[in-house]
């Protein structure tokens, strides 16, 4: 399904082949919009490693046990053209700006992890 000009729900799907359960299908859009803003402004396309997760599969690979990406609330993304350091300054920037939100925001040393929660996460 189409959520945003560039994001479909697909990409957020869980690595194990579990489509984004119905429930949560509203975090993904919200999450998306925020993501659409983000690629917009880098002019580049935003690669999802990993969006929603099912417990079984966050567990297996060794993911918080209260997760963001269990509620379809995360995503680790990488652009082409960006460090993980580089894309979490534009992401701030686009914060500062009001034009997006993401509450949590983790470096890592091949992707950016970015999630939708309401207080503000930084690591």
């Amino acid at each position: 399904m189409k959520l945003t000009k560039n994001f479909n729900s697909q990409e957020f799907d869980c690595r194990d082949g579990t489509p984004v359960p119905i429930p949560l299908l509203d975090n993904v859009l919200e999450l998306a919009k925020n993501l659409q803003v983000l690629r917009d402004d880098i002019g580049e396309p935003i690669h999802v490693n990993s969006g929603y997760r099912t417990p079984a599969y966050n567990k297996k690979i060794g993911g918080a046990p209260a997760s963001q990406h269990l509620k379809a609330k995360a995503a680790d993304i990488t652009a082409k053209g960006f460090t993980p350091r580089q894309l979490a300054a534009r992401i701030e920037k686009l914060i500062k700006e009001k034009k997006l939100w993401f509450g949590g925001i983790g470096i890592y040393p091949g992707f950016v992890h970015v999630d939708i929660r309401r207080n503000k996460a930084r690591w």
